[in-house]
């Protein structure tokens, strides 16, 4: 299992195919998806980035980021 830090998972943003997202310390890659097509997720939420808060109050909870690889995990470089 790959470590990212945020620095990293922002090069996975959609921009050349390659979607990953993080939520609550996994990283999901979620470029096949239909919904995150270049990169954005209605409109709102990026790829490359931590969702772990925006998920809060989204109106689905983390539980569907399951239907998607875990490819690693988020890790802090403090």
């Amino acid at each position: 299992m790959r470590n990212f830090t945020i620095k990293e998972l922002a090069r996975y943003d959609g921009s050349d195919g390659i979607a990953y997202v993080a939520c609550a310390g996994k990283v999901y890659d979620v470029s096949r998806s239909f919904l995150w097509q270049r990169g954005k997720h209605q409109v709102r939420h990026r790829a490359g980035c931590d969702l772990s808060e925006a998920l809060e109050s989204a109106p689905h909870g983390p539980e569907l980021l399951k239907r998607f690889p875990v490819v690693g995990r988020l890790v802090s470089t403090d």
